[in-house]
C-alpha cells in the first residue's frame, strides 16, 4: 500500500516540483560561488596585511557560524529587527553563496599557493604580465589540484540545500513532509517510501558529480 501511495501521480508531481526548487537553489548557489570564490581566492593571495586580515575574518566567521544560524538571521532576524522581509528562496541562495564563496576561495588560494615560485619567476622573465601568469600558468595547474575539493564542495552544497525547508522553502524535503503528514492515518509506513524516494533523488543528483571528479582526476594525472 505504501508504494502505491507513493506513486500516485499527484504525489510524484509535487515531489519533482520540490526537487526542481532544490536544483534551482543548488545550481544558482554553485554557479555564483564558483565565480565569486575564484575572485576571493585570488584576493586572499594578496600580500597586503589589511586585506589578508579581512579575508581571514570572513573565512573564519563563515566556518564558525553554522549555516542554519545564518539562514535564521537573514530570514527571521532581519524581519524582526528591521522589518525587512526577504524571499526565503533568495535568502537560501544568499547564505549558500556566502558559505560557498568562502570555502571555494580557500581552495583557490591553496591551489595558487601550491604553484612553485620559480614558475612565476620564469613566466615573468618571458615578459608575461601578472594577469597572463595567473590565467596561463597558475590557474591551469592549480585547477587540477583543487578539482576534487571543488566537486566535494559542490556536492555538499547540493545536500545542504535541504536546510531550506527550515525557513519555509517548499523544496523536495518539505513536500515529502507534507505528503507524509497527510497520510499518517491511512498509510502508516508512508515515511519509509517517501524518504526512500528522496534519498534516491539526492543520490541521482550527487553521484554524477562524484563520477565527474574521478574522471577529471584520471584525465589530469
Amino acid at each position: 500500500m505504501g508504494i502505491e501511495y507513493l506513486f500516485q501521480p499527484s504525489h510524484l508531481e509535487r515531489l519533482f516540483l520540490g526537487l526542481w526548487q532544490t536544483i534551482q537553489i543548488a545550481i544558482i548557489s554553485v554557479f555564483l560561488s564558483a565565480i565569486l570564490g575564484a575572485i576571493f581566492g585570488v584576493i586572499m593571495t594578496s600580500k597586503n596585511p589589511f586585506i589578508k586580515v579581512l579575508c581571514r575574518i570572513y573565512l573564519e566567521a563563515i566556518r564558525v557560524i553554522p549555516i542554519l544560524v545564518l539562514l535564521f538571521v537573514f530570514y527571521f532576524g532581519f524581519a524582526t529587527w528591521f522589518n525587512w522581509q526577504f524571499s526565503s528562496f533568495w535568502v537560501c541562495i544568499f547564505v549558500f553563496v556566502l558559505w560557498g564563496t568562502a570555502e571555494m576561495g580557500d581552495l583557490v588560494r591553496a591551489g595558487i599557493s601550491s604553484i612553485d615560485k620559480h614558475q612565476r619567476d620564469s613566466a615573468a622573465a618571458l615578459g608575461l604580465s601578472e594577469a597572463q601568469i595567473l590565467t596561463q600558468v597558475v590557474f591551469p595547474q592549480s585547477l587540477k589540484r583543487i578539482t576534487p575539493g571543488v566537486i566535494n564542495l559542490f556536492t555538499r552544497m547540493v545536500k545542504t540545500s535541504s536546510l531550506a525547508v527550515l525557513i519555509g522553502v517548499v523544496e523536495v524535503l518539505k513536500v515529502g513532509q507534507q505528503i507524509i503528514e497527510n497520510s499518517l492515518l491511512t498509510v502508516p509506513n508512508a515515511s519509509l517510501w517517501i524518504y526512500g524516494l528522496i534519498f534516491v533523488l539526492y543520490f541521482i543528483i550527487c553521484y554524477p558529480l562524484s563520477l565527474a571528479s574521478r574522471y577529471l582526476e584520471k584525465v589530469w594525472e
